[in-house]
């Protein structure tokens, strides 16, 4: 019986020109493709965006047949000491590739590496650079030192738009038998917020419940609220209401189960997203300023319930 993956794995590209929404990168990758060649890269962006199918449709594309004899995929998450340096990579890179000029070992998360991990890397990028590149991927390129970024060519990935995304998710939807509704696919861009594999966990879990796949659906499987729910607790707000939105905010938490900072998180976007008749310029520069100083207290440790109601509180200075 055949084992079935997750829908992240089952619909990841195989290829370059499966990538959602990178094209200039893409581009760029191809012609190392075209030239059988490459030099070390630096994946930059957030989570979801391509960086890991990128990495690996480069070297299936590369290496073909020999791809899992000449690719090494480490998360420096798990393994980020000097160690793992010293053995494992050094390992992989000081032997000859299998059919191939070079192989190519990519390191996921590579911002997690310790500064002793980092500067062991780069001279094992140096020093095996005829064996072995490398394909660094990481949320944060400050994070990488300089002497490293020297070495690779960064690529900086960007959030996904809601019409690149709309095409893949249609297309799996219409592969696993999944109807969509009319704001269903409007509920996941919202959710995912340009993160591709979770606009696809989400589009999974909604349809694992069966029947049609709503907007009420949707933001029920993430723990999310739907975004007029979090307008109107600011609109309570601003009104002088804080009963009432604190009421609201009673549902947000233990209805829907958000944790604080998905409150805060939604707050925030909602409020930066306000028309002008909603919430004037002047008004939106202090509620922003306002989340965000309780939004860092909410970091520090302190009560995510207390903290909430502050800021509804704080919300009420500025009552129309």
């Amino acid at each position: 019986m055949a084992i079935e993956l997750p829908w992240v794995e089952k619909y990841r590209p195989e290829r370059l020109k499966d990538v959602v929404g990178q094209p200039e990168i893409v581009q760029r990758l191809q012609s190392y493709v075209e030239k059988h060649n490459s030099p070390n890269l630096l994946f930059s962006g957030s989570a979801g965006i391509g960086k890991t199918s990128a990495a690996v449709a480069l070297a299936k594309e590369l290496f073909g047949g020999q791809f899992e004899r000449n690719f090494l995929e480490l998360n420096a998450s798990d393994e980020r000491g000097i160690d793992v340096v010293r053995n494992t990579i050094k390992d992989f890179a000081r032997t000859l590739a299998f059919s191939g000029d070079f192989k190519i070992i990519f390191l996921d998360e590579s911002d997690a590496l310790t500064g002793d991990a980092q500067q062991a890397l780069r001279r094992t990028m140096e020093k095996y650079t005829k064996t072995c590149r490398f394909i660094l991927s990481c949320n944060y390129s400050s994070r990488i030192i300089e002497p490293i970024q020297s070495r690779c060519v960064v690529f900086r990935f960007r959030p996904l738009a809601a019409k690149e995304m709309q095409q893949r998710l249609e297309e799996i939807a219409k592969k696993e038998n999944v109807e969509l509704g009319e704001k269903a696919l409007d509920a996941i861009f919202y959710v995912s917020m340009g993160d591709m594999r979770k606009a696809i966990n989400v589009l999974q879990a909604s349809a694992s419940l069966g029947g049609k796949v709503t907007e009420d659906t949707v933001f029920n499987v993430s723990s999310r609220a739907k975004p007029r729910e979090i307008k109107e607790m600011i609109q309570l707000a601003l009104k002088g209401k804080f009963l009432e939105a604190r009421n609201l905010l009673d549902t947000l938490l233990y209805e829907h189960g958000m944790s604080g900072e998905d409150v805060m998180l939604q707050l925030y976007r909602e409020v930066i997203g306000a028309e002008e008749n909603e919430i004037e310029s002047k008004t939106k520069i202090a509620l922003v300023d306002i989340i965000g100083e309780y939004n860092f207290r909410m970091v520090e440790g302190a009560n995510e319930r207390i903290q909430l109601e502050a800021l509804l509180a704080q919300f009420m200075k500025f009552k129309k």
